[in-house]
């Protein structure tokens, strides 16, 4: 009975790294579209959302057989409670990743100015969703902790570039529109920063077992 239970939950394990590589995927092309404004990738943003959204119910469902075809003990419910509360943050980085998609359009093509410095946050929070992912692959503590602590990095990106656009509607009101949907884009990165940080959190809950180990789920 215990082999079958162990071989459900490494299946769990497989099918949130795949949904964690669509994320990463997903998060990915969006960023590319952005800075290399091209159409053809921002439509490819959508079929990869809703294979996230589809993942996260199978996932959900695969949780709840375990939680009541079996009798988990300690370590193994971590591991399943862990497992319902990444996929919530997983799916939110695919719908926020869309968000970004359904902007591109409005920005009538222009490349971003240098000196916003959404390229550099992008590939920050790249960094934290991918790095999260790797923390729960290898159950890796050190690595789960390194993502939370770049949050603040990705905060101060946002923080960095909502400055450089307020000046840059004092300087030209017209921009006023554009400063506006790159400070909605910028926004949405930082989201997913904030959903990569908790899903490192629950990394750091799966492995310890520490109450306060959780990260805030809201």
């Amino acid at each position: 009975m215990r082999t079958k239970f162990d071989q459900q939950l490494d299946t769990l394990g497989q099918e949130l790294i795949k949904m964690g590589s669509l994320c990463e995927e997903v998060i990915s092309l969006a960023a590319s579209a952005l800075i290399r404004r091209d159409d053809a990738l921002a439509a490819k943003i959508a079929p990869l959302a809703h294979e996230i959204d589809e993942k996260e119910r199978q996932i959900e469902a695969m949780c709840l057989r375990l939680l009541l075809q079996q009798q988990p003990v300690a370590g193994d419910l971590r591991q399943i409670s862990a497992a319902l509360k990444m996929v919530t943050d997983m799916e939110r980085i695919g719908d926020q990743a869309e968000d970004i998609a359904e902007i591109l359009p409005l920005l009538n093509g222009r490349t971003l100015p240098e000196h916003i410095r959404i390229r550099e946050m992008a590939k920050a929070t790249i960094k934290m969703v991918t790095d999260s992912v790797d923390a729960y692959v290898r159950q890796d503590t050190a690595i789960a902790e390194a993502v939370i602590s770049s949050d603040d990095i990705v905060d101060d990106y946002f923080k960095d570039i909502k400055s450089s656009l307020i000046f840059l509607i004092a300087q030209n009101p017209t921009e006023g529109e554009y400063a506006l949907d790159l400070l909605m884009v910028a926004k949405y990165f930082e989201r997913i920063g904030d959903h990569a940080a908790n899903i490192a959190g629950w990394v750091l809950f799966s492995v310890t077992g520490e109450k306060d180990a959780q990260p805030p789920t809201g």
